[in-house]
């Protein structure tokens, strides 16, 4: 198939997909149905994944599958516990996590590691409206850039990844519809994908004796960029966010960036873990300016010997709103 026939497909499959399950799962309802804003359809992120699941190339598009099917799990079983630190649906992602990075290790080295990880901030991203798709189509732009100067045959890639999002983006932006977590996944997994075809064409141009650690380390700030570049589009939800929720006053644009990176479930679970039911305080000038306070943040506090658990969902919605 030519380039520009499989972009011209990507984009219009991608719209009359959302179309058509955006009907579908507002007649189903159930847990693919928010009753919130008036009613909205969640998972509509369905579309834009089996665009890429069909359109990116073998193998790259195993690893997109994996993560997608993992992570429509959580949409459809919903917010079922699974004992008292995590749900169900917050395992079955964490599963399909793990086996990206493993079976990501084989086909690109080191860096899988973080083109798995890239599902964390892009699902940050998604609890504002449009901002998972704006964030995804910013870095797919400069992919795009790097690849077309490096002259790398993969440029087209994250063309693809941008006509996808393109065809997907009206109505989630618009508030309309979700794309839930198996949208924010695979569009994480998916921009991973295209950040570490930059990060190996630019390691193999400048440092092809030191290779994967020149590469690692490039991916690793591309992914830094990207969870800047959200932080930006979600700075006033998160100045609220963190000033009204989590009591961190006067937050920095450091702790802006922390929340993308370590908030959400997976980050909490971690400082349930190691926190227990200790609260540090950040008093350090330097330390509160690289967002330490969000870092170590426990999501359990003790108030008057009463614990009470802080869940990001039960005073926001899935995009971010109250």
């Amino acid at each position: 198939m030519k380039i520009y026939l499989m972009w011209i497909i990507a984009f219009l499959l991608t719209l009359v997909l959302t179309i058509v399950f955006t009907v579908l799962f507002s007649k189903i309802k159930g847990n693919l149905f928010e009753d919130i804003r008036g009613g909205i359809p969640r998972g509509v992120g369905i579309a834009p994944f089996i665009v890429m699941v069909l359109l990116f190339p073998a193998p790259f598009n195993y690893l997109i599958a994996i993560i997608g099917i993992t992570a429509f799990v959580d949409d459809i079983i919903g917010r079922k516990r699974l004992g008292s630190y995590m749900e169900v649906g917050q395992f079955f992602r964490g599963i399909g996590i793990l086996i990206v990075m493993i079976v990501g290790y084989n086909i690109m080295g080191p860096v899988a590691i973080l083109v798995a990880l890239m599902v964390q901030i892009t699902n940050i991203a998604d609890m504002q409206p449009g901002t998972a798709c704006f964030s995804v189509i910013i870095m797919s732009v400069i992919s795009f850039t790097i690849l077309a100067i490096v002259h790398s045959p993969s440029y087209y890639l994250p063309v693809l990844l941008l006509l996808i999002c393109l065809g997907y983006v009206s109505q989630d932006y618009s508030g309309y519809i979700m794309m839930g977590e198996i949208g924010n996944h695979s569009f994480g997994v998916a921009l991973g994908i295209c950040l570490a075809l930059v990060s190996a064409s630019i390691a193999k141009y400048i440092a092809p004796s030191s290779f994967y650690v020149v590469e690692f380390i490039i991916m690793l700030i591309l992914f830094l960029i990207t969870a800047i570049v959200i932080a930006k589009l979600r700075e006033t939800t998160l100045e609220y966010y963190l000033e009204t929720y989590l009591h961190i006053e006067n937050p920095t644009f450091g702790d802006y960036v922390m929340d993308v990176l370590t908030g959400g479930g997976l980050g909490d679970l971690l400082r349930r873990i190691f926190l227990g039911t200790e609260q540090y305080d950040i008093n350090n000038s330097f330390l509160i300016s690289l967002g330490v306070r969000r870092l170590v943040y426990n999501p359990i506090k003790t108030n008057d010997s009463k614990k009470e658990t802080l869940d990001r969902n039960t005073s926001f919605d899935e995009e971010g709103f109250i």
